[in-house]
């Protein structure tokens, strides 16, 4: 019996729904993309699905979470942020308050990080995925980052934002442990190809990040 292939259509196809169903198997999504996200990704590709969460569901659901806890502990990102926000006389008005804004909203973007992932992924593992299966991957692995994100929110609200770079550093430590899993090749190669991978993917994220901010803040500014 063959199992079809991943399409785009299928990863996107009545999200909404899904995104708000308490029915799907959230637990044992959670705990497979924690303990074996290779296995976890394995078993969805090869048409085992509806034993796991849909993975847009998953990154809509882990970014709702972000938004209730941010709302719930008041969170204030210009208090808490690592670089200030620029003086308002700055002469370069449009690219110093495109920066702000996307310093203030990085974490809002994180669906640009989910398709530079996905993209990157492709290019460096062109023969063993298609790009559709790679982005089902990819808004699992975000929706995770969104969840370390929201976890970390504690510490810089609490503590200090002097440790807000540190989910950076744990999301590019589960993405190549995620990746080693899944992928079945030299563990090396993988390591290495996936730390620039993830690296390409995360810098790819910041430069559209800025870009969209850009826009938004120049047509504020029509």
């Amino acid at each position: 019996m063959s199992v079809h292939k991943v399409t785009f259509k299928e990863t996107f196809e009545d999200f909404t729904d899904a995104a708000f169903s308490v029915n799907g198997p959230l637990l044992t999504t959670l705990k497979g993309l924690l303990k074996q996200p290779g296995l976890l990704f394995h078993e969805f590709l090869g048409g085992k699905r509806k034993k796991y969460y849909k993975p847009v569901a998953f990154f809509l659901l882990t970014t709702v979470v972000y938004l209730f806890i941010h709302s719930l502990i008041g969170f204030d990102p210009l208090k808490d942020a690592i670089i200030q926000v620029s003086d308002a006389a700055d002469p370069d008005k449009l690219l110093s308050q495109a920066r702000d804004f996307m310093l203030l909203n990085i974490d809002n973007m994180l669906f640009i990080f989910v398709f530079t992932l996905a993209i990157f992924s492709k290019i460096f593992f062109y023969s063993r995925n298609t790009l559709a299966e790679f982005l089902a991957i990819s808004f699992y692995m975000i929706g995770v980052y969104t969840l370390i994100v929201t976890l970390n929110m504690f510490f810089v609200h609490y503590w200090s934002s002097a440790i807000k770079p540190i989910e950076i550093l744990i999301m590019g430590v589960y993405f190549i442990v995620a990746m080693t899993s899944f992928l079945n090749r030299p563990k090396f190669r993988i390591i290495i190809k996936s730390f620039v991978l993830y690296f390409m993917a995360f810098i790819s994220y910041l430069i559209l990040s800025f870009g969209l901010s850009t826009l938004i803040i120049f047509i504020k500014l029509l």
